[in-house]
Formats: structure tokens, C-alpha cells, sequence
């Protein structure tokens, strides 16, 4: 299983385990219950600890998450720039509110309180690519480039 071969690749040390959790959230793209009991077992660290770090980051998701990551500045910039807009377009687009999966697994859309691109907002991000100055008619021709 990959999640056996992450463990390994730290050599099962317990200071690694926000560094196997991370790899596991890049291999998955979420962390599975049986992920979480994996990595407590072969740590020897108790679940609740693993459980506590996991949910404790926001960079670490409990359930399962689509394939592509969209993610929708609500700093004070980009909030003033019409962000909470931007975010009811994506909504309304894909038939999700914020921190919700589509059914086919293909976005999940979520968001933060800044990005650090004060700038160019409003900002989004998706898969990591990111896309200032965006406006509601934006929206569609931003997501069409991400669907299958």
C-alpha cells in the first residue's frame, strides 16, 4: 500500500508524522481514516494525537476532496474587490458552497483568508495556478479550462 511505503520512506520516526500526513494529502489528496490509523500504528503514536494534528492544520482535510482544489481569497483586499462575489459564481457554477465537493469528484471549492496577492485581487487558485483580477463572467472560462 502507498501509505506503508510514506511511513518508510521516514523511517517510521514520530517526529515525521506532519511530514507523512503531508505526503499522504498529496498522494490522496485527503486523509482516509485507515491512512490515520496506519500512521498512528506504525509511529506508536496514540490516534487521538494523530486524529489532533490532523484536524488541527488546515492544510489537512478529513474528507474526501476532488480533483481539482479551487480556492477563492476572502482577505480584506480581495473581499473589497468583490471576492465574496467570486465565490458565489464558483458556487452557482458548480452547485457546491464553499468547503463542498461535486459529485463527480472533480472540484472542491474552498476558502482562505488571504493569499498574499492583495494586488492582483480578487484571487483564485486552482490546482495551484493562480488567476488575478477575477471577475464573475471569469468564473466559467477559468473552471472550463480544469473539467474533464
Amino acid at each position: 500500500m502507498q501509505i506503508d511505503n510514506i511511513i518508510q520512506k521516514h523511517k517510521t520516526q514520530k517526529e515525521a508524522l506532519i511530514p507523512i500526513l503531508q505526503d499522504i494529502q498529496v498522494e490522496l489528496n485527503w486523509l482516509p481514516p485507515e491512512a490515520i490509523k496506519e500512521v498512528a500504528q506504525k509511529l506508536a503514536i496514540p490516534l487521538i494525537d494523530v486524529y489532533g494534528v490532523a484536524s488541527f492544520y488546515r492544510a489537512f482535510s478529513l474528507k474526501p476532496r476532488g480533483k481539482h482544489i479551487i480556492t477563492v481569497c476572502l482577505g480584506t483586499a480581495c473581499h473589497v474587490r468583490g471576492g465574496a462575489r467570486i465565490v458565489a459564481e464558483v458556487s452557482r457554477k458548480l452547485n457546491i458552497e464553499p468547503d463542498e465537493t461535486t459529485e463527480d469528484m472533480q472540484f472542491t471549492l474552498e476558502t482562505v483568508n488571504c493569499l498574499g496577492c492583495c494586488a492582483i485581487g480578487p484571487v483564485v487558485v486552482i490546482d495551484g495556478e493562480y488567476y488575478g483580477g477575477v471577475t464573475s463572467s471569469k468564473v466559467n472560462s477559468i473552471i472550463s479550462k480544469y473539467r474533464k
